[in-house]
């Protein structure tokens, strides 16, 4: 008797849909989701609270002490309730907006990167037809969506907040247009800073595959990062320079009048720039010292969106450099070991 044996060709192991490892990491992080999420709403929320309610409460309060331009020389109490609540909210969202790349980096090394790295799911990921470049292109482009999504209505509501406030934001010497957090919401470099803190996050988590480590040490690299970018923010555009009289630089406070003052000094009779003397005492110092004027550099309200392009396209360079080392690293690690 013959007996046939039917031998099963073995089933061809097939990579995921492209949505299946997406929606993988979705689940996996999904605290992070729901922290990002209840985050953007809470500062939404306020932002709403500012342009809304707040900020007609504070206008109120502001006609009553009769203050501003249509009361010049008028004394006014900037702390009463309704201005200082105004005050606290709009400047804590601006702070919690400049707080985002520093979240994004920490979670970015220590939960994205580092922890799968760690306890072994990203190889596991690789066995399993999904390709180590594949696996960090969709770690990196679902944050990255989602950060871009959230950071860039927070600064149109921020902006909506900041068009509307007029004089209101005046009455804070904080508030002006070039203080830190005020000109990071305003414009582009929320959302460059934030995807900065990613992209380093994602780095550092592949360099120190602990996720404790990696969290604290991608935190403190982007930290440093933005203090040596925010140092280098008024060197990228040609500033304007006002020469100014003995009286009107003595007596008169220039800085908020004129933007973001980079240098001042005083000026000789032939034009030269030197240090400013120290003349207290002496009323015939500034002629014994030839000194005929005062200068200062600055950067005037209209400089603004020059300032702001210009250090978005820095800090994404930064960030792209980062990404570009991240997917190098990987591929030479992963090349090693097959």
């Amino acid at each position: 008797m013959t007996t046939t044996v039917t031998v099963e060709a073995p089933a061809t192991r097939t990579a995921p849909r492209p949505g299946g490892l997406l929606w993988a990491m979705l689940r996996i992080h999904r605290s992070a989701l729901w922290f990002w999420l209840m985050l953007m709403a809470l500062a939404g929320g306020a932002l709403l609270w500012v342009y809304g309610p707040g900020a007609d409460a504070a206008w109120e309060e502001y006609r009553q002490m009769r203050c501003g331009s249509d009361s010049p020389g008028r004394s006014c109490d900037y702390t009463g309730p309704a201005m200082s609540r105004y005050d606290l909210v709009l400047g804590t969202t601006g702070s919690l907006m400049s707080l985002v790349p520093l979240l994004a980096a920490a979670w970015a090394g220590g939960a994205l990167i580092a922890r799968e790295l760690e306890t072994g799911t990203a190889r596991l990921a690789w066995t399993q037809s999904v390709s180590p470049a594949r696996w960090l292109a969709a770690k990196l482009a679902v944050p990255a969506a989602l950060i871009a999504v959230g950071m860039l209505t927070l600064t149109l509501l921020h902006r909506l907040v900041w068009t509307t406030g007029g004089e209101l934001h005046r009455t804070f010497g904080l508030r002006m247009w070039h203080n830190d957090a005020v000109f990071t919401a305003n414009g582009t470099l929320a959302t460059a800073y934030a995807l900065l803190g990613l992209a380093v996050g994602a780095l550092v988590g592949l360099l120190l595959p602990r996720a404790l480590a990696a969290l604290g040490v991608a935190a403190t690299v982007v930290l440093v990062l933005l203090i040596q970018l925010m140092d280098l923010r008024p060197h990228l555009w040609p500033v304007k320079t006002a020469h100014l009289s003995n009286d009107y630089y003595i007596n008169h406070d220039y800085s908020g009048a004129l933007g973001t003052v980079t240098g001042d000094g005083a000026l000789t009779s032939t034009g030269a720039r030197v240090p400013v003397p120290d003349c207290v005492g002496e009323p015939r110092c500034l002629s014994d010292r030839d000194i005929t004027g005062f200068y200062v550099d600055y950067h005037p309200p209209a400089h603004f969106w020059p300032l702001q392009l210009m250090e978005t396209g820095v800090v994404l360079a930064v960030a792209a450099v980062a990404v570009a080392a991240s997917f190098w690293l990987l591929n030479r690690r992963t090349g090693a070991a097959a």
